[in-house]
């Protein structure tokens, strides 16, 4: 297949030979670089690679080309090679544009011109481009099978943990040709679903998503016995804290139970992160946040559950549902919370088979034609709403307060209000659920008229507050009544310090009642719940753990 192919496209002759003898000078005995004088010749050779064979290891457009700027180039780029390293090229009064690329075709950099000297202000950028693609590659992905049934809950679980790790998978029915033909090979009846075929062919029967995780090539084994960070959780605080961590030189692990990204990894789309003018969706912004601890040589430990935490001396040491152990100088908390689930008659019977918490986004084709209908009345149910109405005949909110002014975010009541598939009903409640072996109906209390009604219903998402999963903590750490943790401030009661505090000063901000344990994001006591807040506090956090070691 030769080189790997470095593509640079600009209709300025002068800055397109510059770019493209920069790129040679220090890239052309292991890359064919390639430039083109135009988006169109761009494709051409694309293209022409694709039929190839050829692979693409970054793509550098121009943002102002005549008849396809670069931003439409790229994103027609993408669908070619969707593995390809992007950058911008753009002038100082182009930036805007820049931060427009990053969000619409998800650009992974923007160049400034001139770049003199390359060494300082291109090479530096292509570098880190091309060890991102080498660890991804730009070939075909083997991907894993998995064989079940739509209504089947273990079958959604599998599916579902799989799409939000990012993992690439292959879906088919057991009831299809070729779902039954991967069944027959595996040896096994659709009484084993579901069924896992991986990559290099070998049939797992009825999974865990610890051993899914294994045969997808995820984490799941730490690499040393000890750390100097070990964060519970890889939701938005925890990754903020991982990135942070060990782009300081701390040894750091991050624990994560079921998917890094946590509820907002879930999200369609967040409209209100900071930076992110056109929204992100929360995949992508788990991705790029995963990929960057990733960067900074942050381990993480995939499907491994935090059951337990003792002090040992100085150490602090988490123990695992397995038995397992690992131990740090400083542990930040980062669980965020849980949804809380609905008790409602017929409910528990049917999650997995209609009914689903959060977005479950696995869920958005197959729900054309369908009627949807969401518990809940903040943001994340706001944006289910926008998700779901893309693809369900109708979708309805059902809301238990008066309106949502008090729960959601101004510009998502705006946005649902503009959409004719979606509406949004008031003081009701869902009190019960049937259906044979899949969700058909519920049953809706409106305290509005005092009326009980019963309405078909293929798809029910649940987002009915919160709480955290903080259990497995005991009696280590001062809790509220509610599990959330107490830290800093909040632990200094009538002026005196917690009981079993050994330092002769008062609790840093986000530390807990145990010094050097830290607790970051939604699970802690008062916090504010919003994605941006929660990094903040990760990378506080960081900043207090390394006052706390340098104290020791």
């Amino acid at each position: 297949m030769g080189h790997p192919a470095i593509l640079t496209v600009d209709d300025d002759p002068s800055v397109s030979r510059a770019i493209a003898r920069d790129l040679r000078r220090r890239y052309g005995e292991t890359y064919r670089i390639i430039r083109a004088a135009s988006a169109a010749d761009a494709l051409d050779a694309l293209k022409d690679l694709k039929l190839r064979g050829g692979r693409v290891a970054v793509i550098l457009a121009d943002y102002r080309m005549p008849q396809m700027n670069g931003i439409e180039f790229l994103e027609q780029a993408m669908d070619l090679f969707p593995n390809a390293r992007r950058a911008l090229l753009t002038a100082y009064a182009d930036t805007d544009a820049a931060i427009q690329a990053i969000n619409v075709v998800d650009v992974d950099h923007y160049l400034l011109k001139p770049w003199d000297p390359p060494e300082e202000k291109l090479y530096p950028v292509i570098d880190a481009l091309l060890d991102a693609w080498q660890a991804t590659g730009d070939r075909e992905v083997a991907d894993i099978r998995v064989v079940g049934h739509r209504w089947s809950e273990p079958s959604y679980q599998i599916r579902d943990f799989l799409a939000r790790n990012l993992v690439p998978y292959k879906w088919f029915s057991a009831d299809d040709p070729e779902g039954l033909r991967l069944l027959e090979a595996a040896g096994v009846g659709p009484e084993s679903i579901p069924l896992v075929v991986t990559a290099d062919g070998r049939a797992l029967h009825q999974p865990s998503t610890g051993e899914v995780a294994e045969a997808a090539g995820l984490s799941t084994a730490p690499n040393r016995d000890f750390y100097d960070l070990v964060i519970v959780g890889g939701g938005p605080a925890g990754l903020g804290a991982a990135v942070y961590g060990a782009s300081e030189g701390l040894k750091t692990l991050l624990v994560e139970r079921q998917a890094v990204g946590g509820q907002a990894g879930q999200s369609s789309r967040i409209e209100n992160y900071l930076g992110f003018p056109d929204g992100i969706s929360g995949a992508q912004l788990t991705d790029r946040a995963r990929r960057q601890a990733g960067k900074f040589e942050a381990e993480v430990l995939n499907t491994r559950e935090v059951t337990g935490l003792r002090l040992d001396g100085s150490a602090r040491t988490l123990t695992f549902s397995d038995g397992g152990e690992i131990s740090a100088h400083s542990i930040v908390l980062a669980t965020g919370v849980a949804y809380r689930p609905l008790v409602a008659e017929g409910i528990a019977g049917l999650t997995g088979s209609g009914v689903y918490y959060g977005s479950a986004s696995t869920e958005g084709p197959s729900c054309a034609g369908s009627d949807v209908y969401i518990v809940g009345g903040a943001n994340s149910a706001g944006q289910a709403a926008l998700f779901f109405s893309r693809y369900a005949r109708s979708v309805t909110l059902l809301v238990r307060g008066d309106s949502l002014e008090a729960s959601m975010s101004y510009y998502l009541i705006q946005q649902l209000d503009r959409i004719e598939n979606i509406s949004v009903r008031t003081r009701c409640e869902v009190v019960g659920a049937a259906g044979n072996g899949h969700l058909q109906t519920i049953t809706v209390c409106d305290s509005k008229n005092g009326s009980v009604a019963s309405v078909e219903c293929g798809y029910l998402f649940i987002f009915i507050g919160a709480e955290p999963r903080t259990d497995w903590l005991g009696d280590a750490l001062a809790r509220d009544e509610k599990g959330f943790v107490y830290t800093g401030p909040d632990l200094l009661r009538n002026g005196t310090r917690p009981a079993g505090w050994d330092r002769d000063r008062d609790p840093f901000y986000l530390e807990c009642s145990v010094p050097g344990i830290f607790a970051a994001g939604d699970v802690r006591a008062n916090s504010v719940k919003r994605v941006a807040s929660a990094v903040g506090e990760g990378a506080m956090a960081v900043t207090l753990v390394h006052r706390y070691l340098e104290a020791q």
